[in-house]
């Protein structure tokens, strides 16, 4: 029989496809989505929205807002999703326990994989955070944060990497909080796998695109990270590598424990009324007002 070769971190390709496999990670895909919907439907019938506001115009992607006190902090929620799936709309299950924070919340779309290209997704994210900056006075909130789950965590760190921001009109300094919940920090696994079918990586892809590559020299964001315990191996270590690159940058860097969740159903905490890691994004925005 011959060895099956070893393609990234001593794993080979049957390997890297379980460790990868978020869908695969829980008993049921479908009754943890589930949850995500019908925790959306609550927000919006229960929240109030200012839907669709276009904030890109080169792709005509919109955001959802639901507006808070004037002045409250603005969290803008990036879904997950392996950028080939989900929507805003599916994803603002996330609203309820930031209100309770006092947080305004943003959920924003973007167009998925394969259609955009991850360098396109990359662009419309920060376009996205540009926008809101810019509308900061128009929307009356105070203090941008940010966050996302899986593929949503990455486009998370992507928005906190350097060097991009001068071309957005903005500067490097807007994200006060950023929330990644099990992010994919390191894209170069993901071309053995499946993944790659949808996302087309190649090594200069793979190299604009890992925010584990393009952590800023100077940076006053807060990064708060979380990974569910019962996650596979690669997610945790993605988690963990990232937020110790950001600690070793200099940068101020938070874990909060969750040992108890699964790759899903920690992004679905966020509805809470008593979120753990609500309370710790609006505890870390005082912070860095006092």
């Amino acid at each position: 029989m011959t060895q099956a070769a070893i393609l990234y971190r001593g794993m080979d390709r049957a390997t890297l496809a379980r460790e990868y496999d978020a869908r695969g990670s829980v008993p049921s895909f479908d009754a943890e989505y589930a949850r995500y919907v019908a925790g959306s439907e609550v927000a919006q019938r229960e929240h109030r929205r200012i839907a669709d506001i276009v904030y890109d115009a080169a792709s005509g992607e919109t955001l959802d807002l639901y507006p808070a006190e004037p002045g409250a902090p603005l969290f803008l929620w990036i879904h997950g999703g392996y950028w080939r799936a989900s929507s805003k709309d599916d994803n603002a299950f996330v609203v309820p326990g930031l209100k309770a924070q006092g947080m305004a919340v943003a959920v924003m779309n973007y167009t998925l994989a394969p259609q955009a290209s991850l360098d396109e997704i990359v662009r419309q994210t920060r376009a996205a955070l540009a926008f809101l900056h810019r509308e900061r006075s128009r929307y009356d909130f105070g203090a941008i944060t940010i966050g996302g789950s899986s593929a949503g965590g990455h486009l998370t760190a992507m928005l906190l990497a350097g060097g991009w921001h001068a071309a957005y009109g903005m500067p490097g300094d807007v994200i006060e909080v950023a929330l990644d919940l099990s992010g994919l920090h390191e894209l170069e696994p993901l071309r053995h796998i499946e993944v790659n079918s949808w996302l087309s990586l190649d090594d200069a892809m793979i190299d604009r695109n890992s925010p584990i590559r393009h952590i800023p020299s100077r940076s006053s964001t807060t990064l708060i990270t979380a990974v569910g315990g019962r996650e596979t191996s690669e997610f945790r270590r993605q988690t963990s590598a990232y937020a110790a690159a950001w600690a070793d940058a200099g940068h101020r860097a938070e874990t909060v424990a969750m040992p108890h969740h699964n790759h899903f159903d920690i992004a679905a905490s966020l509805g809470s009324s008593d979120s753990v890691l609500a309370r710790a994004v609006a505890a870390a925005v005082k912070r860095q007002a006092a």
